[in-house]
């Protein structure tokens, strides 16, 4: 797989008959290995072992309904009060964040409503407030700490 701007960790994989799998331990499961699966395996595992994320209020592949229509959502982090503080939109390394990548996060939000939105293909990584009454997107210079934004 391709090298990430990401710390390297111990990501756990085994060979399956469906194909290379790596374990999710946000999902408690064996997952197939894509290029956008080794992307959120290393940005989840940097959430939480170097911004100091808790993993428990974390979960992948959330599910939600858009305009009658089902999505997921690629990662959600949760306040202590299990709403939504932080989405995160994960792509292979060879795609590239634009604008549609951007959309499509936003779209999750009119339902989620999640202060933080951050895009990664993990080699560039985005990260926005979102001003719900303002209606406004203010990109920070950094993926926060968890200490930073709890409230």
């Amino acid at each position: 797989m391709t090298p990430l701007n990401l710390p390297p960790f111990e990501i756990a994989l085994r060979d399956s008959d469906a194909g290379t799998e790596v374990y999710d331990p946000l999902r408690r499961k064996w997952v197939a290995l894509t290029p956008e699966e080794w992307v959120r395996q290393h940005f989840v595992n940097f959430l939480v072992a170097d911004r100091g994320f808790p993993s428990v209020l974390m979960a992948n592949e959330i599910g939600l309904k858009l305009n009658s229509m089902t999505r997921r959502c690629d990662t959600v982090v949760f306040d202590r009060s299990l709403h939504p503080l932080v989405i995160v939109e994960y792509k292979a390394p060879t795609v590239a964040v634009t604008q549609k990548v951007f959309d499509q996060i936003a779209r999750y939000n009119m339902v989620l409503d999640a202060p933080l939105l951050v895009v990664s293909n993990g080699l560039r990584h985005y990260c926005c407030r979102f001003d719900r009454s303002a209606g406004t997107y203010a990109f920070l210079r950094d993926i926060p700490y968890w200490s930073a934004i709890a409230p």
